[in-house]
């Protein structure tokens, strides 16, 4: 089977469950996976034929894309602010939204002078591994509850070779807050949907990424923004700064409670023009 004609079959086969111009970008990332040949290379090699293990790594891939599994856990990687990363079904797939988030940090901190840097909520690294590499001179804290996203993040730190401080430690019990320092910046994108709207989710999203970083109950849907702000009061520094991703329906909620621990606060949208992204002052003296 020639690179073209398995290119044209894959992408066929995804009509069935994606839109032309989706098939179309999936089928071109499992190919360059399989084949280590970039889209453009392949157009100009577009005879050259799979090997026997390629052809067997292709029908695999094809039968996990068939049956929603994203094509990022097909492949084993994701992008993420211009950097690859290892992912599997124990993390998330990084978001642009969150990049967006990452950049608000780095923009509010030109010269590069934030000490001690916090992020909750690991996952496969993306946001503390990202903060490093553009705050060299920071020591940068990860943590997760989670032992195989931390697995997947120091393999991603070792990549791209930073060194974080990943540990394994359950955010919502209090008790484990003890032995952390002083931060300068708190940093996460926490669980913030809501179970009643799993509904609205894909099945790419609900079968295969993991709930424990996706979901709150309705109950208490800011149980994990109110632990960040208590935290906040105890391990940011006086002038430190908290930057949170959010769900889109609860913005205002977010703002209120954090200004009810007495923070200054600001919410920003997305490039989707959604209510994405909260800024936290410590104000304390």
């Amino acid at each position: 089977m020639t690179l073209e004609l398995a290119y044209l079959q894959l992408k066929y086969q995804l009509e069935i469950l994606y839109e032309t111009r989706e098939s179309s970008k999936i089928a071109n990332m499992v190919m360059e996976h399989i084949t280590g040949i970039s889209r453009m290379d392949r157009l100009l090699q577009k005879d050259l034929k799979l090997t026997h293990e390629q052809r067997k790594i292709l029908d695999t891939k094809t039968n996990r894309l068939l049956n929603s599994e994203p094509v990022q856990y097909v492949i084993g990687e994701a992008w993420f602010a211009n950097k690859l990363f290892q992912v599997n079904s124990s993390v998330l797939i990084p978001r642009p939204e969150t990049e967006e988030l990452i950049d608000w940090v780095l923009k509010d901190n030109p010269e590069k002078n934030l000490k001690k840097v916090l992020d909750i909520g690991t996952g496969s690294g993306c946001i503390p591994i990202t903060l490093k590499t553009n705050l060299p001179n920071s020591a940068v804290m990860s943590i997760d509850i989670s032992s195989e996203a931390l697995t997947i993040a120091q393999n991603n730190a070792i990549d791209h070779d930073v060194n974080i401080d990943l540990r394994q430690i359950d955010f919502l019990d209090e008790s484990n807050w003890h032995d952390l320092p002083l931060f300068d910046c708190i940093v996460s994108n926490p669980p913030y949907i809501k179970d009643s709207e799993k509904t609205t989710l894909s099945k790419h999203v609900i079968k295969y990424e993991p709930s424990i970083a996706l979901f709150v109950s309705d109950e208490d849907p800011l149980i994990f923004y109110r632990k960040i702000a208590l935290l906040g009061k105890q391990h940011l520094e006086k002038s430190g700064t908290i930057y949170l991703e959010i769900n889109q329906t609860l913005g205002k909620e977010v703002i209120e409670l954090f200004q009810e621990y007495g923070y200054q606060t600001e919410l920003r949208k997305d490039l989707m023009e959604n209510d994405r992204m909260v800024k936290a002052m410590h104000t304390s003296i």
